[in-house]
């Protein structure tokens, strides 16, 4: 069953690097995204595939900025349904990529999804795919839920692809964070770090310090997210001091069954009405 989502296009954030957006309303108020991103350069990428709720917008979106014959890379960050919702279509729509996952990704998907292997190349933290005009080196976020995930680093334009990393709500079609409302951001930023990444509240701080620097030392230019806006400039140092700041600190407690009757009963008024 198709959702609601905002009518959106593919939208440019660095050169030759489009956003893939969707905007879904949150039950708690504003707009949760589910992007996916597409490099077009010498050999197109496509980084995830989006949600299979949405799935012909999402295309139309995908391949407003790149022809399906062109493409020859298609970059999972990892094996949730929102980041490979559109693989398979993508794969049969695109016969010249070769699909760039690892280990845990194949193995994790192997019964849900037909990948196929031969057209897989398996891309672990630290490694790289040296392209003609950039290269693209995998990297482990800052903060991730499951343990196949690999951000993506691309040399070309010092953007950061973060995966789960830096989500946050936003009131509308927003892109930016310096466009985000001040008070959604501070409250949505911790809730869906901390809900996205509950083990945070056992880690020792110096340790992750460490292996958040490892990213922050990166040549970031902006950081682009599947559920948050894009950060540029002291936007990027702001993000990490502040995932840096729920290391060792309670969970932010998740909503209960309360929200759900009141989802349930705003349904049953709608379908009513």
């Amino acid at each position: 069953m198709p959702i609601e989502t905002l009518p959106t296009a593919a939208h440019q954030i660095a050169a030759e690097t489009w956003l893939v957006p969707t905007f879904a309303p949150d039950p708690a108020g504003g707009f949760v995204g589910a992007h996916s991103l597409v490099i077009r350069g010498a050999e197109p990428v496509i980084v995830d595939t989006g949600c299979s709720l949405v799935r012909d917008d999402w295309l139309a979106k995908a391949f407003s900025v790149v022809e399906p014959d062109d493409v020859r890379w298609v970059f999972l960050s990892h094996d949730d349904h929102d980041h490979v919702g559109n693989v398979e279509t993508v794969l049969e729509r695109c016969p010249n990529a070769t699909l760039v996952v690892n280990f845990s990704i194949a193995g994790r998907l192997t019964g849900s999804l037909d990948l196929p292997l031969e057209r897989m190349r398996f891309l672990d933290p630290g490694q790289s795919l040296q392209l003609p005009d950039r290269t693209l080196t995998a990297v482990r976020p800052p903060v991730f839920d499951s343990p196949a995930t690999r951000g993506l680093h691309d040399s070309a334009t010092g953007l950061l692809w973060a995966a789960d990393a830096f989500g946050a709500l936003v009131q509308g079609e927003i892109y930016d964070a310096d466009d985000v409302d001040p008070a959604l951001y501070d409250q949505s930023f911790a809730m869906f770090n901390s809900w996205n990444t509950p083990w945070l509240e056992w880690v020792d701080v110096d340790r992750f310090a460490a292996h958040v620097q490892t990213t922050l030392d990166l040549p970031l230019e902006l950081v682009a997210s599947a559920h948050g806006p894009v950060h540029r400039g002291p936007r990027v140092a702001d993000a990490f001091r502040r995932t840096l700041d729920l290391a060792a600190q309670p969970a932010v407690p998740m909503p209960g069954q309360e929200l759900l009757d009141l989802v349930l009963a705003a349904a049953l008024t709608e379908t009513a009405a």
